[in-house]
């Protein structure tokens, strides 16, 4: 890679959702280093443990941008962070130390918002979003974001990694009810009940009970696998069936801002929307009125430092003098 002078302007910009963080550094010649880490939610910090967690996933952020761009001093940043508010002080505070930026220099956004900035312009159209969990948002002309969706795996985040994998086991299980020892058929018990700790319920309850939620998400990547192709006689009814229902289930956000804000372009974007295309099957067959829709890959962080960069080149300025009498 060109080196780059010491002295331009540097911005950092992140997006960070529950399973994975990807990070930009930028100057104005252009891309100075790039990379992923692992991610975190900023719901994370309400606790001791927690707040442990995330600065140890920052300091390994840290020192990859170090190591990638040695000596550079940071002027902007932008993170999109899932799981906290936009001006999250605690977050600023922690980037700020964690990156030896200045704190005005440091700007907190929800993950979704610096999303709908890589695919839209404000006003243009929806992005619906499927990560760990699931949301829908819409940033108006005047720059306000509206949202739909996202309140958290707890509540719903219907049709997000955390969903996908907690509904096939809860499926699993109903047909166990109906008929004991059904899981023995199954190619997805059979490839998730070894992961959960075995084949009994309370290992699954466990699993959901004491794993983080990036982590149950990640158990989506095997449902999708096991959801096969239209001719795979291996394919499991279950996952089929998951993968078209979470389609289904972000059909329902897009609908929301459909009725709310009116006929406009849809987005959708995240790791979870793409692990099928059954997905993308059950998504357009419940869209209710005939709108355009893309399926596409988001960098989001280049939106973040892109962002960050407007930031860093105010903070780069001289302060301006004037003549006082």
């Amino acid at each position: 890679m060109t080196a780059h002078p010491a002295g331009l302007p540097c911005a950092l910009g992140l997006d960070v959702g529950g399973t994975g963080a990807r990070w930009m550094l930028l100057d104005a010649k252009g891309t100075v280093a790039s990379g992923v880490a692992t991610g975190f939610s900023g719901a994370r910090l309400h606790t001791d443990a927690g707040r442990a967690e995330v600065r140890a996933r920052l300091s390994r952020i840290s020192q990859m941008v170090t190591e990638q761009a040695p000596g550079r001093r940071i002027l902007g940043l932008v993170a999109g962070v899932t799981g906290v508010g936009s001006g999250s002080a605690d977050m600023v505070a922690m980037l700020a130390t964690m990156f030896a930026a200045p704190e005005a220099g440091v700007r907190v956004v929800s993950d979704v918002e610096i999303a709908y900035r890589a695919a839209f312009a404000p006003g243009e159209g929806y992005l619906v979003y499927s990560g760990t969990g699931s949301i829908a948002a819409f940033i108006d002309a005047q720059g306000v974001l509206h949202r739909a969706g996202g309140r958290g795996v707890a509540l719903d985040d219907a049709g997000g990694g955390y969903w996908i994998a907690r509904e096939a086991l809860r499926r699993l299980w109903r047909r166990e009810d109906e008929r004991p020892g059904a899981w023995r058929e199954s190619p997805l018990a059979r490839r998730l009940f070894p992961i959960v700790g075995g084949d009994s319920s309370i290992n699954a309850a466990r699993f959901l009970m004491e794993r983080d939620r990036g982590d149950i998400g990640m158990l989506a990547i095997d449902v999708a696998a096991c959801a096969g192709s239209d001719t795979d006689p291996d394919a499991d009814e279950i996952a089929s069936a998951i993968m078209v229902d979470a389609g289904a289930e972000l059909a329902r956000l897009a609908n929301a801002m459909l009725a709310r804000y009116g006929l406009r372009p849809i987005v959708v974007a995240g790791r979870a929307a793409q692990l099928h295309r059954l997905i993308e099957v059950g998504m357009r067959s419940h869209i209710a009125v005939e709108a355009q829709l893309t399926f596409r890959h988001l960098e989001s962080h280049r939106a973040a430092a892109a962002m960050a960069l407007q930031i860093a080149a105010l903070n780069s300025q001289p302060p301006s003098t004037e003549n006082r009498t």
